[in-house]
């Protein structure tokens, strides 16, 4: 392990993506951009910010009912609880930086037992910050925790998370069980599963 991977394991304060990171993913988004009107490869929530607000705001209750739908079916990801738990022991700050709505991320958590570990506001959804992948809502749990970029590690299964990441300073994790690692360039370090990282972060 190189000393930067050693360094990253050692930061205390991590930021993580929910849907396909702490849970299996259950998003259909090619449905969920059919059942709205979205056409086919369009970013869903830059979609919704370009419409006249009524039809916008209609968009928003839809997708919020979809979602709210989809976390009664969610469970959590290889290795999300003992890492939380781990992380937790070692009294790491925690947080969520998801694109879903914050009530419907605090479903999630509850839904896969994690919700105890969370503070209420170190869950950011898209309601209380620019979508990733801006790095505002990484700004504002910093600014929440008193903490700087290199004390910071952002988790994620996906482009907008890295990339988040990396606008905002901090290390970036990727996790992909394919394996697949699809953009190198944006990750400081790739597990294949929360389950590794556990093992890394408990073997130091």
């Amino acid at each position: 392990m190189t000393q930067m991977r050693q360094h990253i394991l050692a930061r205390h304060c991590w930021v993580f993506d929910l849907d396909g990171t702490l849970t299996l993913p259950v998003h259909d988004f090619a449905a969920i951009r059919a059942e709205l009107g979205i056409p086919a490869g369009d970013d869903i929530l830059a979609h919704l910010a370009e419409q006249e607000q009524e039809r916008a705001d209609w968009m928003q209750q839809q997708l919020a009912r979809i979602e709210n739908s989809l976390a009664d079916k969610t469970e959590a990801a290889s290795g999300a609880a003992p890492l939380i738990r781990l992380l937790a022991e070692r009294d790491a700050r925690l947080g969520i930086l998801t694109r879903n709505t914050r009530e419907t991320a605090i479903s999630t958590l509850d839904k896969i037992g994690l919700a105890g570990h969370f503070h209420q506001a170190a869950i950011i959804g898209r309601e209380e910050s620019l979508p990733k992948p801006d790095p505002e809502g990484i700004q504002r749990l910093a600014a929440l925790w008193g903490a700087v970029p290199g004390e910071m590690v952002m988790v994620g299964d996906y482009l907008y998370d890295l990339q988040c990441g990396r606008a905002a300073g901090t290390a970036t994790i990727h996790v992909d069980p394919a394996g697949q690692f699809r953009w190198p360039e944006l990750a400081d370090l790739c597990v294949r599963s929360l389950a590794d990282l556990a093992e890394r972060l408990a073997a130091r």
